[in-house]
């Protein structure tokens, strides 16, 4: 399973210099929440600071799109090469088109759910997708606790794709109590955020991460 980490739970302010600590190794994607004051309450990262976080790192970025009107934002993108951009399907009626323009652009496509948006909704675009980023939580606010109906959801969600080669990541409340059980449902990527940066190491929590999640998927 690949550990995607949430910065947005980490200390902004030593950023610059914890980034270049990190081993690909422990932590794949260091996941960027782009929130626009709009979509959702909170006005995070641009990308201007997405700018400067890849100039201190070689691991992949993954960019979370929580924005009205993805659109206008998606190119803005392009030129820092990340693992891959999501855009929320609630977000824009082009959802189609914005996916053709972001595999022009040689970067994987992602879409994102919130938990009360059904998982029928991305049917119809699935043939256009790389990815599908599941919330666990609404998406905005930090700290939130995963969703009592997130599993059933997760499990949804993998029938639906499973004709299609797309990977599912899961984003909210991820943490060692549930790590086993995503694996065991056939999650790809996980987003951690508090779940990663508690113990104040997150490297060393990363491995422990991915060495619950390959545990549990050699048991089941």
């Amino acid at each position: 399973m690949k550990i995607s980490a949430s910065i947005l739970a980490a200390k902004l302010t030593g950023l610059s210099a914890e980034l270049p600590t990190y081993k690909q190794e422990n932590i794949d994607l260091i996941h960027i929440d782009v929130m626009d004051g709009n979509f959702v309450p909170q006005i995070s990262f641009g990308e201007a600071f997405t700018k400067e976080v890849k100039s201190h790192t070689q691991i992949p970025l993954d960019v979370h799109l929580m924005v009205s009107n993805p659109e206008l934002h998606v190119p803005k993108y392009f030129d820092l090469n990340p693992y891959c951009i999501t855009f929320h399907i609630e977000t824009t009626n082009f959802s189609v088109r914005l996916a053709e323009e972001i595999r022009k652009a040689g970067i994987k496509v992602g879409v994102s759910l919130n938990p009360q948006t059904p998982p029928e909704s991305i049917s119809q675009i699935l043939p256009y997708l790389d990815l599908v980023l599941l919330m666990t939580v609404d998406p905005g606010f930090y700290g939130q606790s995963f969703v009592k109906s997130g599993f059933e959801k997760i499990a949804a969600v993998r029938k639906l794709t499973k004709p299609y080669n797309i990977e599912l990541e899961v984003d909210g409340g991820v943490n060692e109590s549930n790590m086993e059980e995503l694996a065991k449902l056939g999650v790809d990527i996980t987003v951690v955020g508090s779940g990663l940066y508690k113990t104040g190491d997150p490297n060393a929590q990363g491995k422990k991460l991915k060495e619950l999640a390959a545990s549990a998927r050699t048991r089941s």
